[in-house]
């Protein structure tokens, strides 16, 4: 009982993260694009990365916190391992789509957006899914678990639904052609708050 009125409150925590990304990369994008860096690639990527991984960095504080409380694992600090281990994938992925020469500002572009906002949530569903394995010693009961824990399965969901949203928005004429506008995209495909938000209730649920 102890234990989990400790855990009680953990996603909660993590999504405090999220809307502190969310501010960061709005207000790095307005002074960027006051300065006159509307399409600086440095910019880009540096407002991309708070907008859409911004609450990485703090989940990964938050696990090591964890860690050294030498506090037993749960799934929460298993969330956020994952999405910081995950962070540093898209920005091999933005470098290397820029020297290619693609377009990254038109409709063949979208998967740039997608990988900063989601490649944490990717991370964090895969260790998730590795912390259920560790727990139920088999995948079959890993797996049930899985698609029955409100966390892991909402953001299953948001990873399969994002791409769509993304893709729809750049057919529809839109652009990221300023460092706001950027952080806008980004966040908007940024759904990473519901899987934790999801947990607060599950949590608070089972609390009352």
């Amino acid at each position: 009982m102890e234990e989990e009125r400790e855990e009680r409150g953990e996603f909660g925590e993590l999504l405090i993260y999220t809307f502190s990304g969310f501010l960061g990369g709005l207000v790095l994008g307005t002074v960027l694009d006051w300065k006159g860096f509307q399409m600086n690639a440095v910019g880009q990527w540096a407002v991309r990365t708070l907008a859409g991984e911004g609450e990485s960095l703090l989940e990964g504080l938050y696990a090591l916190r964890r860690r050294f409380q030498a506090r037993v694992g749960s799934m929460a600090e298993a969330y956020g391992w994952g999405k910081f281990l995950g962070m540093g994938i898209p920005w091999g992925i933005d470098a290397g789509s820029r020297m290619l020469g693609m377009d990254i500002y038109g409709v063949e572009g979208f998967y740039i957006a997608y990988f900063y906002a989601m490649s944490d949530q990717i991370g964090a569903a895969v260790s998730g899914a590795l912390f259920l394995r560790r727990e139920e010693r088999t995948w079959w009961a890993a797996i049930k678990r899985y698609l029955h824990h409100p966390v892991m399965l909402t953001g299953l969901c948001v990873i399969l639904i994002v791409p769509v949203g993304l893709l729809a928005l750049r057919l529809g004429g839109f652009s990221p052609t300023t460092q706001v506008r950027t952080a806008l995209e980004t966040i908007g495909a940024n759904l990473c708050w519901l899987p934790p938000l999801m947990g607060w209730l599950w949590e608070k649920k089972k609390g009352d």
